[in-house]
């Protein structure tokens, strides 16, 4: 039951049917140079799908203010044509969209702006990389005019509300603390002059937009820095913006240069929520409690927020990127059909990590995000070439990349068949499932299989196709070929002793491995690996097939680990997101495990590996040995299908390893499907 997320609610004059928002995320859609039909395009599905209130990406106040290249600029004619597209597209569905005021401060990079990043204090951001120039008394001044001006541009485009940006460690936030905020002047030297900033803007702001018109703040709920705004000063500083004329308040935490993880998959659903529960307490303490609170990070089910509303602590729950990964969330757990939703995996690769640089945001699980344009739905694959009969496709393989390809295929209209090797589907996207903090990755496989299964396709588990089987595939209108990787067995000597693995082995049963482990390795595969030993649990997932409650990972008692990662190159986990590696290293190094980088492999032995480095030749005790070092393609039917006249895209690890993640290989099974379908329609 969704009781609680399910009632109307109001910020200000907006009277939403729901209490769900969708919360800021810049997209790098915003100044692609197409008049905003990207941008566009992708609010409207969002609306169509039960959004009631989309909040923009952060578009900047001034040129100076600008995150990016990717960024939006008020003032700028172009990017304003742009935004109000995008107004247009939301309001033609029925919904609501606000403009985030944004200002980066010290966090903005080059590509607006030809000076220097401007900040309340000289300080040096290892986020940017560079040192900010302090603002002047009048830069300030100015810069909260520039507010109040970006939010009277935004009513005049036809959003219907505004946000002033204050969190994340931008620039609103870097005066609330005493690490960026080192003035002693009418700006800053306590806690009341630093918090004088936000309160002007948040004045400016009302003044320029009217009584009327609503006003959200989202201001930061715990900085996660050393020196960042003291936890004493965010209760009166709460009070502060609701004196100011906010009509709401959205509570974030964290800043980017934070020790502490914020919205990684190992990080809990909703483990935030206290501090926007904190925010309202102070509210009510000070009379000002009927003013709503938005608590954010780290949701991707309603059925999580539903847990914090029904509590009367927060008024509202914002999500931003389970809207990427399933832009009907809200429709589909309304409707009583949670099960269906395509969970965000909070694996940050196609949208936090892309947000800092200039590549399209999108989704590793969704890769239609922020492409719906270029890959439209409906039954665009029309029939086949009989002319009579929908269009009939097989994919072989039923990994990631297969599996998103077979239900694009089968979303476009095309009756499709999956053949797969093993029994079950996902491939090393099941793996990657085990590792801690992953076990959604098992939920996009059910989601995946779930969704194939309601439009008709069918899965042929335990079936390899071979070179024999390709006359009968010869009347199809299309092959996927999705057969992904086999491990790289290294030239060494010892690697065929018996106590030697690959880690598609190690994987199938990791407690059978003994209580030394080295792997060779130290990609993300041999990271996730180490991570999954170290851990006291059994998270396999179980079949697709499996009810609800089998699915869940039972406590299983492990033997201590000493795991070694051992690697040829400098780096272990390259490869990794770098808004993730940090965060999986630090728990890695928590749990003990041994990282041996720069080395040279001369033997495997009985014992275990003999290896060089600078310290000269050594032995690393183990009892067991991973091999995690490579993989290769396995592509051996592309050459018959070819020569007997199929027509074939190649998708994942079977169109090469150079690259290769799950981002690009579920990218490649959206478009393999669309090229098929687009050939098959003429």
């Amino acid at each position: 039951m969704l009781a609680n997320v399910l009632r109307p609610g109001a910020i200000g004059t907006l009277t939403l049917p729901h209490r769900v928002i969708m919360g800021a995320m810049h997209l790098n859609l915003e100044v692609t140079g197409d008049r905003g039909a990207a941008l566009a395009a992708f609010y409207a599905e969002r609306a169509r799908a039960g959004a009631a209130l989309i909040v923009t990406g952060g578009i900047a106040v001034s040129p100076a203010g600008a995150g990016g290249p990717g960024y939006a600029v008020l003032g700028d004619s172009t990017d304003e044509a742009a935004l109000s597209a995008a107004v247009r597209a939301v309001h033609g569905h029925g919904a609501l969209i606000a403009l985030q005021l944004f200002h980066a401060g010290r966090y903005a990079l080059p590509g607006r702006s030809d000076g220097p990043p401007l900040a309340p204090s000289p300080v040096h951001s290892r986020f940017s990389r560079s040192t900010p120039r302090e603002l002047t008394g009048d830069e300030i001044d100015a810069t909260v005019r520039d507010f109040a001006s970006g939010a009277r541009t935004a009513r005049e485009l036809g959003f219907d509300a505004v946000e002033v940006m204050g969190s994340e460690g931008y620039l609103v936030n870097q005066f609330t603390a005493p690490l960026t905020n080192r003035r002693d002047d009418g700006w800053g030297g306590d806690s009341e002059r630093r918090r004088r900033f936000p309160v002007a803007v948040t004045r400016a702001v009302r003044a320029a937009v009217g009584p009327g018109f609503p006003v959200l703040f989202r201001m930061s709920g715990a900085d996660l820095v050393e020196g960042g705004t003291p936890a004493e000063d965010l209760d009166p500083l709460a009070v502060a913006l609701a004196g100011a004329g906010a009509d709401a308040l959205a509570v974030g935490v964290g800043w980017h240069e934070s020790p502490v993880p914020t919205v990684q998959a190992q990080v809990a659903p909703g483990a935030w929520a206290g501090a926007a529960v904190n925010v309202k307490r102070a509210l009510r303490e000070a009379g000002r409690g009927a003013l709503p609170v938005i608590a954010s990070h780290r949701f991707n089910r309603l059925a999580q927020a539903e847990k914090v509303l029904a509590g009367g602590e927060v008024d509202f729950v914002a999500m931003a990127r389970p809207f990427l990964a399933d832009p009907e969330i809200v429709a589909k757990s309304a409707s009583g059909r949670a099960e269906a939703v395509n969970l965000c995996v909070a694996c940050n690769q196609a949208c936090v990590d892309r947000s800092f640089g200039t590549q399209r945001v999108s989704c590793l699980v969704n890769p239609r995000a922020g492409h719906e344009r270029e890959f439209p739905t409906g039954p665009a694959a029309g029939t086949g070439r009989t002319g009579k009969r929908p269009a009939r496709y097989a994919v072989l393989g039923a990994g990631i990349a297969g599996l998103e390809a077979a239900r694009a295929l089968a979303a476009l209209g095309g009756h499709v068949e999956v053949y797969e090797a093993t029994a079950e589907p996902g491939g090393q996207f099941r793996m990657a499932a085990q590792a801690p903090g992953k076990a959604d990755f098992a939920a996009t496989i059910r989601h995946h299989v779930r969704e194939l299964r309601e439009r008709g396709a069918v899965l042929h588990l335990g079936h390899r196709v071979v070179p024999a089987d390709i006359p009968a595939l010869s009347g199809l209108d299309g092959v996927v070929l999705a057969t992904g990787v086999l491990p790289a067995r290294p030239v060494l000597r010892g690697a065929a002793l018996p106590h030697v693995l690959g880690y598609h082995e190690a994987f199938a049963d990791p407690w059978a491995l003994g209580p030394r482990v080295a792997v060779l390795g130290g990609g993300g595969i041999a990271v996730d690996l180490a991570h999954l030993l170290v851990t006291g649990r059994d998270p396999r997932p179980a079949p697709v097939s499996a009810p609800a409650p089998e699915r869940q990972a039972r406590p299983r008692r492990a033997a201590a680990r000493e795991v070694t990662l051992l690697r040829r190159g400098r780096r272990i986990g390259e490869g990794i997101g770098p808004s993730t590696r940090w965060v999986v290293m630090g728990e890695l190094r928590a749990a003990g495990v041994r990282m041996l980088t720069g080395v040279t492999y001369r033997e495997i032995t009985p014992g275990g590996v003999v290896l060089a480095d600078s310290g000269g030749e050594r032995l690393v005790p183990a009892d067991h040995v991973v091999l995690a070092v490579g993989q290769r393609p396995v592509a051996d039917l592309l050459g018959p299908l070819r020569a007997a006249g199929v027509p074939c895209a190649v998708a994942g690890g079977a169109a090469g390893t150079q690259g290769l993640d799950a981002v690009r290989a579920t990218a490649e099974g959206l478009r393999a499907a669309h090229r098929l379908a687009r050939a098959t329609a003429g």
